[in-house]
């Protein structure tokens, strides 16, 4: 048999080189501008598209003035206008419901679990368990959806029409606060209180020059809380459009004093953020105050409890969980905002005129309906006008046309009507063919004559037109009246808490051991033992006297420093094993602890740093004072010859080298200029044979050299002198023992 030959397979076709520029303009920037234009930044009515097509589909579900329904259904209904997905539409339903309580004016009247905004964890139900209709301010939402005051557009697939704005009869993009993260750009708009935003509206209106502050005192928030108010940094804001602001919880201290509780917290955080940092400071050693934290939020509302520890001030470790904890937060404010279609950061007063000048097109729009519809009723009653004094010879018209088809021409001949009214008169019912009602129809044209008069003066004049939109402001005010939510705090009244204030201080003793154990030990502690707690084969390798205020730097084998305050160590005694660096400051897995210094206040004196090659970096030790809060500084030395020792310089001395060729050099650190540069590899002070080394270094007051003339030398670097016997490194060490 013949084998078949194989096929080669064929070779796949090279990919098609495409320009970046090309990609970029073809594929990134239409998905940028959709984000931007139709997803993320909210419009002059205050709402994103999301928002919009999910309301508007409540809305002509009959739920403005009807029962609740499931909110599944709603979800899927909105799927005809939203084609984002199902989750992503309840998730915006349950942000504009009245229960998860994310907004001031809520346009969802929820009915089940929808969750909380304060809270991380309490997740709200599933849409199947949940019941939803539109709120009572949505009749201010919707009033003017249907006479036409404003635009319709297709939907995706163009088989529905949805609405471009919502004609919102209030300034909603102020009364509701929105983010939004867009493609190269966010929106953070704050929350107002309702009345607040309308009574500045109808001031604005009246007067350009109004002083905004005046009504809108400050921004509030559903979460309540404190705003610490600072009037340039409010102005900043209300002017730009950018800027930010600091809210803080409420609190309040039970009878007994040993309770904290917290009933408002900032609206940028959560119940279970606030609990987690505070955790996490008690366990640091940070706080100490505290005995128990709780979260006691039940249907009543938020609850955070704290139980404190006996003789504490409540005040001031308030002040210190405000500092140090989500307790105490920041808000900041980029008014971004689509103006057909074209994002702009505006101003609250700049925003207003923005509104009012589209409320004023939409109010026109309304009118010029209305007028059409009145302008319309009126024409058909003018034809009727003509058939008054002759109702039986257009009856005769009628019987007598042969054709139906026939009957509306023959009215408009003998009439003089147009199609329009003999359509109107030829529809009239037998029963209303009497001359009572013919009259009363007629009697209309009078009222109707004047209520079009009265229409095409508005629309003639803008201040009425105005009017209009401040009366409609001011019966929202009634009908919705508001409290602010949160409170104002200003600057001058808060006290910051100063750590430093709040610290006792007290001489200490610290020790450093070999294994990188650290003990901060009271004097009258160390009266009572002196004997210290080691692991076997540690020992001590410093100990310093200070205060407990003192900060500390920790030098490791790796080249880092470490930098605390010693407040942040608890005291302990001689007879504890102490703290174990590594662990504590959360080191590298092999690193360890070789060194402590502590620097005085303004970081005065050097480092000595000597290496095995032979080498010595002299640092000042301002390099490692540091402005921020750093913990952790890298480089902290010259890392590619291996350290034998580091010496805190006060002032210069001199310091015994010791090599592995039993020699010796004295060196006096004042011939060596202080680097700036904390990784500086230093200058030779020792020279050294091939294979040998810098074994250890000590300095002279405290080394036994019996002839200190012998080591010393004029210039570097030197090669020492051959240590005497009385001399030797390993005498040395025996008597040190």
């Amino acid at each position: 048999m013949k084998k078949t030959p194989e096929k080669t397979p064929a070779k796949p076709n090279p990919p098609i080189p495409q320009p970046i520029t090309k990609t970029l303009s073809e594929n990134y920037m239409p998905y940028a501008m959709s984000v931007i234009v139709s997803r993320a930044i909210p419009e002059i009515d205050g709402f994103k598209p999301s928002q919009r097509k999910l309301l508007y589909t409540m809305y002509k579900m009959g739920l403005l003035t009807g029962g609740r329904t499931k909110s599944a259904n709603v979800v899927g209904q909105t799927m005809k206008l939203n084609p984002h997905g199902d989750q992503t539409i309840y998730e915006t339903m349950v942000r504009l419901s009245r229960g998860n309580e994310a907004l001031l004016t809520p346009f969802v009247d929820s009915k089940g679990n929808f969750g909380k905004v304060y809270s991380r964890d309490m997740a709200y139900a599933a849409s199947r368990y949940t019941e939803v209709k539109l709120d009572s301010i949505c009749t201010e939402v919707f009033s003017d959806i249907d006479r036409d005051a404003v635009d319709f557009v297709d939907n995706y697939d163009n088989s529905l029409k949805e609405p471009a704005l919502l004609p919102t009869a209030f300034p909603n993009i102020l009364a509701s606060a929105n983010l939004g993260i867009a493609v190269g750009m966010a929106s953070s708009i704050c929350g107002f209180d309702l009345n607040e935003v309308c009574r500045t509206a109808i001031e604005l209106i009246k007067n350009p020059d109004h002083d905004i502050l005046s009504t809108l005192t400050a921004p509030d928030f559903p979460t309540g809380g404190e705003i610490i108010f600072n009037r340039r940094e409010m102005e900043e804001i209300y002017r730009t459009g950018r800027g930010s602001f600091k809210v803080r919880a409420r609190w309040r201290q039970i009878d007994d004093g040993n309770l904290i509780e917290i009933t408002e917290i900032p609206y940028t955080t959560t119940v279970e953020a606030i609990m987690d940092k505070t955790v996490e400071l008690i366990k640091a050693g940070k706080i100490r105050e505290i005995s128990d934290m709780r979260d006691e939020t039940d249907l009543s509302g938020l609850k955070i409890t704290i139980d404190l520890k006996r003789g504490v001030d409540a005040e001031k470790l308030m002040q210190k969980l405000f500092k140090m904890t989500p307790l105490m937060d920041t808000f900041s404010c980029n008014f971004n905002i689509l103006i057909e279609g074209t994002p702009r950061v505006m101003g609250v007063a700049e925003i207003l005129d923005e509104w009012t000048a589209w409320r004023v097109e939409c109010e026109k729009r309304k009118l010029h309906f209305e007028l059409k519809k009145q302008q319309e009723k009126l024409h058909l009653l003018k034809g009727l006008q003509k058939i008054l004094l002759d109702i039986d010879r257009a009856i005769k018209i009628v019987r007598e046309t042969d054709e139906e088809a026939e009957v509306v021409p023959n009215l408009m001949i003998h009439f003089g009507i147009d199609e329009v009214q003999a359509e109107y008169i030829a529809e009239i019912k037998l029963r209303h063919l009497n001359r009572e009602y013919i009259l009363k129809r007629t009697e209309e044209t009078k009222d109707l004559e004047k209520q079009i008069s009265v229409l095409e003066d508005i629309l003639k004049s803008r201040p009425k037109i105005l009017g209009r939109i401040i009366k409609a402001l001011e019966d929202i005010v009634k009908k919705y009246p508001t409290e602010r939510k949160s409170g104002i705090v200003h600057d001058h009244e808060v006290v910051e808490y100063d750590e430093q204030a709040n610290i006792e201080d007290y001489p200490v003793s610290v020790f450093l051991t070999k294994e990188g154990y650290f003990k901060k030990i009271t004097p009258q502690s160390l009266r009572m033992s002196r004997e210290h707690k080691l692991k076997d084969g540690d020992t001590i390798s410093q100990e310093i006297s200070a205060q407990n205020r003192s900060e500390i730097i920790f030098f490791t084998n790796m080249q880092q420093a470490y930098k605390c305050r010693l407040h942040d160590f608890e005291d302990t005694k001689a007879s504890s094993l102490g703290d174990y660096l590594p662990s504590k400051l959360q080191m590298e897995a092999g690193e360890n602890v070789v060194f402590m210094c502590l620097p005085d206040e303004d970081y005065n004196g050097s480092l000595l740093f000597v290496f095995e090659n032979g080498k010595a970096a002299k640092v000042e030790l301002r390099s490692y004072q540091t402005v921020s809060n750093r913990k952790r500084l890298t480089s902290a030395y010259f890392g590619k010859s291996p350290l034998v020792r580091v010496f805190h310089l006060a002032e210069d001395a001199e310091i015994v080298l010791y090599t592995d060729a039993n020699r010796l050099l004295i060196l006096n650190t004042a011939a060596l200029a202080p680097k700036a540069t904390r990784s500086t590899q230093g200058v030779n002070v020792i020279t050294l044979k091939k294979n040998q080394k810098v074994v250890h270094a000590e300095v002279l007051s405290a080394a036994n050299i019996s002839d200190a003339q012998r080591y010393r030398t004029r210039s570097l670097p030197a090669a020492g002198a051959l240590a005497k016997d009385s001399d030797a490194l390993e005498r040395q060490l025996t008597l040190g023992e």
